[in-house]
């Protein structure tokens, strides 16, 4: 065996490499908005592979209108066509507000499997990780909205706002959502199991939403309960909705509600992400 290697096998110079190396330009890093967008669409493509899970976004919607307008619309309002114009914005936000319930259990999944892991390993903006599936779930929302909507008009609901407030409406739906979700992130994060996320989930949002002027006035509450009600950030939402969509919509509320908007991103949206930079 000769100890010769022939000229093609010969040990390359290392000057050689690296001008190789470095003769190509090094593509730029993305930036924060299509590395969100990205993460945004990997959401949706979830949605491609488990089509099951837009029920959630559909057939709850449609069941709990027709459950609500049908069972209790008579006894509280007299006739179901006069509860559904007061009803229909309310269980508008409700159906919304339950689903952004997911995006934390989306995250807590993913972080079980390991993802989340090769994205601290990449080059790109690590919030965009947590920023990108709730700018894509905002397609859920609106999927869910247009749902309710669409079936309210065939039962006979009539926005006296046109199709700018139904408009304005869900565009501020979509915000607050948004802004809310950023509590069941944090929740997906530090939580061990995505049954723990939904549970937890779950106990904050039914008495939020169902001590809340979504399904009666709260003038006929008891004053203790009164008085939550009309501190409550989701009966600011519902209140904005309302009047929006039926043209009476008030400065104020609307003001209220994007206040609490800031004020959950300011306070849970740091919380979230230094969870995401602790989680081991």
């Amino acid at each position: 065996m000769t100890d010769t290697l022939a000229p093609d096998l010969a040990p390359a110079d290392v000057d050689s490499i690296l001008s190789a190396l470095a003769s190509g330009e090094r593509p730029k890093r993305p930036n924060a908005v299509s590395v969100s967008i990205t993460h945004g669409w990997r959401a949706l493509l979830k949605i491609k592979h488990v089509p099951e899970q837009l029920f959630d976004v559909t057939i709850f919607p449609i069941m709990m209108t027709l459950m609500f307008t049908y069972l209790f619309g008579g006894a509280l309002a007299g006739s179901t066509k006069a509860y559904l114009q007061f009803f229909l914005p309310g269980i508008l936000a409700q159906s919304v507000l339950f689903i952004t319930m997911y995006t934390g259990v989306g995250l807590n999944v993913d972080h079980e499997k390991g993802i989340f892991d090769r994205f601290r390993s990449l080059p790109m903006w690590r919030p965009s990780a947590i920023v990108g599936p709730l700018l894509g779930d905002a397609v859920r929302y609106s999927i869910a909205s247009t749902v309710i909507i669409v079936m309210g008009l065939i039962l006979g609901f009539r926005p006296d706002g046109g199709v700018v407030g139904v408009v304005a409406s869900v565009l501020l739906l979509l915000v607050f959502a948004f802004s809310l979700s950023w509590i069941w992130t944090m929740f997906g994060l530090i939580l061990r199991t995505e049954k723990s996320v939904m549970g937890v989930s779950m106990m904050l949002l039914f008495p939020l939403t169902f001590a809340s002027n979504i399904f009666v006035s709260p003038d006929t509450m008891p004053g203790w309960l009164k008085a939550f009600v009309d501190v409550n950030p989701i009966s600011w939402l519902v209140t904005s909705v309302r009047g929006l969509m039926h043209g009476e919509a008030s400065g104020t509320d609307i003001g209220k509600t994007l206040l609490a908007c800031a004020v959950l991103v300011a306070v849970f949206a740091p919380l979230t992400m230094r969870a995401y930079r602790n989680k081991a």
